[in-house]
């Protein structure tokens, strides 16, 4: 998977410096749930995870950093849970994995602690995940990148356009469904489906 540049001021050497950043990063999603960005600082996060505001800025600079170490996180749990739903199979092509992607997104939004207010990063900053891109852009890549190595289809400026849509539509109809209803509202999640199943349908159609 393509690599992306860690907020990070060093990288943990030990296992226990390790645990500790993760326990930051569990602060954070915390704190996120219960106040929101603007409730993060950094006092916070090293009060809730029993360190040393010092132990927080020999790995972070700032509380965007943390977020984006979270946002990382979230991208790569949601990018192992894909992975996974799809080498199970079960899908005629691979516009039919619509359905799954989105019920894995909709099960973190409702599971995952910080999820529902980071996701993959707006929150702070729509180039949270990579300062070269938009994180949406980012989130595209990585979905195309498991689709190309699951099902073998041609790796074409189409296909990254077609999916790059995909997700920007996917993204303001499910931010839709949660403003209806905290768990997401049922019905505009199955219109989300059937929205985005639709166009990648056509899409494969029209290649």
């Amino acid at each position: 998977m393509t690599e992306i540049r860690t907020p990070l001021r060093r990288r943990p050497a030990q296992r226990r410096s390790a645990e500790r950043v993760q326990r930051m990063l569990d602060a954070c999603a915390e704190i996120l749930d219960e106040d929101g960005y603007d409730g993060l600082t950094t006092t916070r996060i090293a009060q809730r995870a029993e360190v040393a505001i010092g132990s927080v800025y020999q790995f972070f600079p700032d509380k965007r950093a943390v977020a984006q170490a979270l946002a990382l996180r979230n991208l790569e749990e949601f990018e192992r849970r894909v992975s996974e739903r799809l080498g199970q199979g079960g899908f005629d092509d691979w516009s039919d994995t619509v359905g799954a992607i989105i019920e894995i997104f909709v099960g973190m939004h409702r599971s995952v602690p910080g999820f529902r207010v980071l996701r993959f990063g707006d929150v702070a900053d729509v180039r949270l995940l990579d300062e070269a891109a938009e994180n949406n852009s980012v989130v595209a890549a990585r979905l195309r990148e498991l689709i190309v190595e699951t099902f073998g289809v041609a790796e074409t400026p189409g296909l990254a356009t077609a999916l790059a849509i995909a997700v920007e539509a996917a993204d303001a109809v499910l931010k839709l469904a949660f403003r209806r209803d905290p768990a997401g509202d049922p019905a505009i999640l199955a219109e989300a489906e059937r929205l985005i199943h639709g166009y990648l349908a056509d899409h494969i159609t029209a290649g």
